[in-house]
């Protein structure tokens, strides 16, 4: 039976949810289960702290597709749980290195479409927070799945394969779509979001990297999960740590 201490299941409406996972130091991820006329995906796996997928199972019994916005541990480390993971190559590396060699995978590239079945999701590659960071863009419903490259949380900049100039390209690259979603589902903090956050991370991205903003002490429990050279930038809709 599914453990909803662990757990929190918010419909958003009638073909998708919000499964919030508890993991370690009070830190918590937005998982989605996105629901179609013959298929499922599951967006993200949260951190394995339960088993995600009782939870998926009394929510639906369609077959489910799992995708990764990207392989950080808190959105991958459900995965065993499901068959293969669906992420974008440049991930590969760093989730098999994780997770284990042996861990399926399949290929997620730019322009792909996720077809449900009367719901259709497109791939759009957005490096930066990762290298290989995703995005789903739900056109026909105006949605934008950001997971933590759009969001009004944390996005964490400063370990290796993270880069801001990336980063502000990847969200430039977002603004060309903007005019086809009015909401943002982020991975973590507000979990509905109006598209405007997109220009406030991307505006707030510039500043850092111009010197325009000074970075300040992490918090914690962030920051036990950087460097000490890190410092945290909080502007605007956005807090970057790097």
């Amino acid at each position: 039976m599914a453990d909803y201490s662990i757990h929190t299941v918010t419909p958003i409406d009638a073909t998708c949810s919000s499964i919030r996972e508890l993991g370690d130091d009070q830190l918590s991820v937005s998982c989605f289960l996105v629901t179609g006329k013959e298929k499922a995906m599951l967006l993200d796996s949260g951190f394995g702290k339960g088993n995600i997928k009782e939870v998926v199972d009394g929510l639906t019994d369609l077959p489910v597709i799992l995708v990764n916005t990207h392989a950080d541990m808190d959105h991958s480390h459900g995965n065993r749980l499901f068959g293969p993971a669906h992420m974008h190559p440049a991930e590969f590396d760093r989730y098999h290195q994780d997770v284990g060699g042996n861990a399926p995978v399949e290929a997620l590239w730019e322009g792909d479409i996720i077809d449900l079945g009367g719901r259709r999701l497109e791939v759009i590659h957005v490096p930066g927070h990762t290298p290989g960071s995703i995005v789903l863009l739900d056109a026909e419903n105006r949605i934008l799945f950001g997971g933590d490259s759009v969001q009004d949380d944390i996005i964490f900049m400063g370990n290796a394969g993270r880069n801001i100039p990336a980063y502000i390209e990847s969200m430039k690259k977002l603004t060309k779509f903007k005019s086809r979603f009015d909401k943002v589902y982020g991975a973590h903090g507000t979990t509905v979001l109006d598209n405007s956050i997109l220009d406030d991370v991307l505006n707030d991205a510039i500043k850092l990297r111009s010197g325009e903003i000074k970075g300040g002490p992490i918090p914690p429990p962030f920051n036990s999960h950087m460097p000490p050279e890190a410092k945290l930038y909080v502007f605007g809709a956005a807090k970057l740590i790097c």
